[in-house]
């Protein structure tokens, strides 16, 4: 049997007035998606348990098949796993943003938690010189992917309390600093990496082009190595996993799976969802799991960005839904799992940690409860509320 799983990152959301009472599920054309609710099971998956942070760390865990409050030790050391960095027991990880702060009167404001979502080109320019002029055997800069990268605190402490900078996009930064024992170090580098940053060339460059400096580092998600057993071990596969995300490839290589690149795959509404479809039909020919995420949604949704939340949505369904359902027919046994990890309410500009919707279609049908089409309120009806861990050995049964 062929299993895929289809994550839209953040793609469930509130109804608008503006979008007649509904929600970007149920406003935006997502056919493929409608289909498979028509044909399959639907339901609500809890894919934060309480007491964890609503990040797409904890909820992609829960997809992945595993609970968050048995083996989630922060965001940050996931990525660095899969930019290869090794961390001793001791070493704590950050995930570092490079973002936009705009002062204004005695206040300074989170303008951009992406910094305008700079280009990897630039931003490991300006990581490359953190590291140069910021490091040392304790401190250790790592360039990413886009503004997301990666801070090592060596024999660090990880007692501090951080907010992610997307929670706080418009407001003061003040009451949101690192707090906490080991703060003092992490809101010390922040305010050096400033100074290294202001008359950068690659910021200068930027404004002579009318584009956001990259003018800080924001210090989240911190945490040290989870332990977390192997597909092969917890549930006897193996399998691969397609994103553009350093996030989701960590969880992959913890899991034991292949990590599949895609050339044009930028974690933004330009990526190329296409090229994701393609190389999930072609991943299945020698796997029998493959898991796909897209995070398009989720970052049109931390920007506030209604018209591009919504056309992530419908290019997810049809490129990369609609490409996998119509591909897929070559295999004689298989079953799709379609859904988000979390809802990003545009309105909020954050995660929240309500129940997700999600879709379980099995070649040859024969397990539709009631569903007229893929969306929060269809899913609701449905009656069919899940644990978000318990999702994966559903498939897999």
């Amino acid at each position: 049997m062929k299993v895929i799983i289809l994550l839209g990152d953040g793609m469930s959301d509130v109804p608008y007035s503006e979008l007649g009472n509904k929600s970007p599920l149920q406003y935006a054309a997502t056919p493929n998606m409608d289909f498979l609710a028509q044909h399959g099971q639907v339901g609500l998956a809890h894919t934060v348990p309480g007491g964890l942070p609503p990040g797409s760390d904890v909820a992609n865990l829960s997809v992945f098949g595993y609970d968050p409050s048995t083996c989630y030790t922060g965001r940050s050391p996931l990525e660095a796993i899969s930019m290869g960095v090794v961390l001793g027991p001791d070493d704590v990880a950050f995930r570092m943003n490079l973002v936009t702060l705009r002062p204004q009167g005695s206040s300074v404001y989170m303008q951009d938690f992406s910094a305008g979502h700079i280009s990897t080109l630039e931003a490991r320019e300006l990581v490359e010189t953190l590291q140069k002029e910021l490091g040392s055997p304790e401190i250790e800069f790592h360039a990413g992917v886009g503004y997301r990268h990666l801070m090592v605190w060596r024999g660090g402490k990880d007692g501090m309390r951080s907010t992610p900078p997307h929670d706080i996009s418009g407001k003061a930064v003040r009451d949101s600093l690192p707090s906490g024992d080991g703060a003092d170090m992490l809101n010390n580098i922040m305010n050096h990496a400033q100074m290294v940053l202001h008359s950068h060339p690659v910021n200068v460059r930027r404004k002579e082009q009318g584009n956001l400096p990259a003018n800080s580092v924001w210090l989240w998600g911190h945490g040290k190595t989870p332990r977390i057993e192997t597909y092969r071990e917890k549930f006897g596969v193996t399998g691969a996993v397609i994103s553009a995300v350093d996030l989701i490839k960590g969880i992959g290589i913890c899991a034991g799976l292949d990590i599949i690149n895609v050339e044009g795959a930028t974690g933004y509404i330009d990526t190329n969802y296409l090229g994701k479809g393609q190389a999930a039909l072609a991943a299945l020919e020698n796997h029998d799991f493959v898991y796909v995420h897209v995070e398009a949604p989720d970052e049109a949704s931390h920007a506030g960005n209604m018209q591009h939340k919504l056309q992530a949505i419908e290019d997810f369904d049809r490129q990369v839904v609609g490409t996998v359902l119509e591909g897929i027919k070559k295999f004689d046994d298989y079953v799709i799992l379609c859904m988000p990890d979390h809802p990003t309410p545009v309105k909020l500009m954050t995660h929240t940690s309500d129940p997700v919707p999600f879709v379980i279609y099995r070649s040859g049908g024969g397990e539709w409860n009631g569903a007229a089409s893929y969306d929060e309120a269809q899913a609701k009806g449905t009656g069919l509320l899940v644990d978000g861990h318990t999702l994966l050995p559903r498939l897999l049964s």
